[in-house]
């Protein structure tokens, strides 16, 4: 490909790229309006985008995935500031925060997976043009909201003195663990609401709006952090001494700070979504519609007991490492904060094929749907392997950003450089499991899950560290042989055809 055409490609890409994001609409070829009001027809449709091909297809997956990514990483540079506020407490801090990060993980990907099946409804009606019928299950998600948020606030505010007991906290720093994970969820309402509307957004190619509101939750939790964790202190500034107020708040104020800058979040994604002219569920019913909601629960609830059963695999994951002691427990949820920096182009790769290849279904564009792939897997491998090196290269440095503890340091430097290796291997499952969100096939990447986290990583940490006698490298060392599995089911499940939609094509 030229140099000069991929980049006539890619601002043909951006010229249908509105405020809240690329139209996906005119990619697919169906006819919709420019920046400048021109109304394109079918047929220069087709010859400008709408029959997707190859070389149009890259520039078309940065516009959608590189704003998820960059709220990736304004996201993953708060919890690195976050926890290096809180690290400055001390590791039993970094430890009572860290220790019930899992559960967070837990309740938030239950209510992903309720986002995942709007966004495969979503996409694939306005792919095949019956805008009516997204708009519909725009205004059911706005129900999805309300009752999941409810039901999660009650939930976990009223099991937040018992979780840390069940994670195997050390007794020392169970009550600070506790009073954390209770003012955390309070806003659980205003969460759930980031999640789900932010989702229903994507679905219609609009990753720009999640972008802007994550960035500001991330500024204002920075701002709070700042007030609210420290006692009032002073700071010299080109010799004049300047007072700074703080609530002295410690753990429990990181807690308020991202409670606030949370609700926050619910507030401005879900006006967003309201005054969006293409999938707005202002004046939609909110009455209970069983043909919308099987449809998305179909495609929600195996990803829900994928994202439920493998994150109560990290729950249990964690609750072993933390029987290992206090500077495992510390090296562990540091190098996840630093890891979860370098899983960024692939979730922003899977936001990309989950939303491409929805549409080219619903579309019933197949050209469109293999070129994806063909173009989208590579590209997510090169994009790994990038990131692994660097993980690899600086992992003690970023190490010592969270921790002055020479143990914990060393600790993480070595299970970082581990998992480095194997960044290329995990790339692919992500990005194939997106495209089959995208296509409502999530019943496989259910089952894979499960498979590689509870028979490889949950039995050989048990077996390693319980009964061995092992330490965090070896527990690692299983995480890194689930990922491994991983790779090996999703690449032979994939190369068998069996995930193509056109052999059998039946829309959700």
């Amino acid at each position: 490909m030229r140099p000069l055409e991929t980049l006539k490609n890619f601002f043909v890409s951006v010229c249908c790229y509105k405020s809240s994001g690329i139209d996906l609409k005119s990619v697919f070829g169906y006819p919709n309006r420019l920046r400048g009001g021109e109304i394109l027809s079918r047929e220069k449709l087709n010859n400008m985008s709408g029959a997707v091909s190859a070389r149009k297809m890259l520039p078309i997956i940065l516009t959608l995935s590189l704003p998820t990514m960059l709220e990736q990483l304004l996201h993953t540079a708060v919890q690195y500031i976050d926890t290096a506020m809180v690290g400055s407490l001390g590791t039993s801090a970094t430890a009572a925060v860290g220790a019930t990060s899992t559960v967070s993980w837990l309740v938030g990907s239950t209510i992903s997976a309720i986002g995942v099946g709007f966004l495969a409804f979503i996409s694939q009606h306005m792919g095949s043009g019956e805008e009516d019928k997204a708009r519909k299950a725009s205004g059911q998600a706005v129900l999805a909201v309300i009752v999941a948020g409810v039901f999660f606030t009650v939930l976990t505010t009223l099991l937040s003195s018992q979780i840390p007991v069940w994670m195997s906290v050390d007794e020392n720093i169970r009550d600070i663990a506790a009073r954390y994970f209770l003012i955390l969820y309070t806003p659980m309402l205003f969460r759930t609401a980031s999640i789900i509307f932010g989702t229903v957004l994507r679905a219609v190619g609009d990753t720009k709006t999640p972008m802007l509101v994550g960035a500001g939750v991330n500024v204002l939790n920075i701002v709070l952090n700042f007030f609210l964790i420290y006692p009032t202190r002073e700071y010299v500034l080109f010799k004049n001494t300047i007072t700074v107020i703080g609530a002295d708040l410690g753990v429990e104020g990181a807690a308020l700070a991202s409670a606030l800058s949370y609700t926050l979040g619910g507030i401005m994604i879900t006006i967003a979504l309201w005054r969006h002219k293409t999938i707005s569920p202002k004046g939609q019913s909110l009455k209970p519609d069983k043909v919308i909601i099987k449809a998305c629960f179909r495609v929600a609830l195996p990803n829900m007991f994928q994202r439920f059963a493998t994150s109560l695999g990290y729950v249990v994951f964690a609750s072993m490492i933390n029987s290992l002691g206090e500077t495992s427990a510390a090296a562990h949820t540091i190098a996840n904060t630093v890891e979860s920096l370098f899983y960024i182009p692939g979730y922003g790769m899977q936001t990309a094929s989950a939303a491409l290849s929805g549409y080219a279904y619903g579309a019933k564009d197949e050209g469109s749907l293999k070129r994806l792939v063909k173009t989208i897997i590579p590209l997510e491998v090169l994009l790994m392997i990038l990131s692994g090196g660097l993980l690899f290269i600086f992992a003690p440095q970023l190490m010592s950003l969270f921790s002055k503890d020479k143990a914990v340091i060393e600790l993480g430097s070595v299970v970082l450089r581990m998992v480095a290796v194997s960044e290329p291997f995990y790339g692919v499952p992500i990005v194939i499991e997106g495209i089959m969100q995208g296509l409502g096939k999530t019943m496989i990447p259910f089952l894979f899950s499960v498979l590689g986290m509870w028979c490889v990583r949950i039995v050989g940490t048990f077996i390693f560290t319980q009964l061995l006698s092992g330490g965090l490298v070896e527990a690692w060392g299983c995480m890194i042989g689930h990922n491994l599995v991983l790779f090996v089911m999703f690449v032979a499940y994939f190369a068998s055809g069996k995930w193509d939609p056109f052999r059998k094509s039946k829309k959700i």
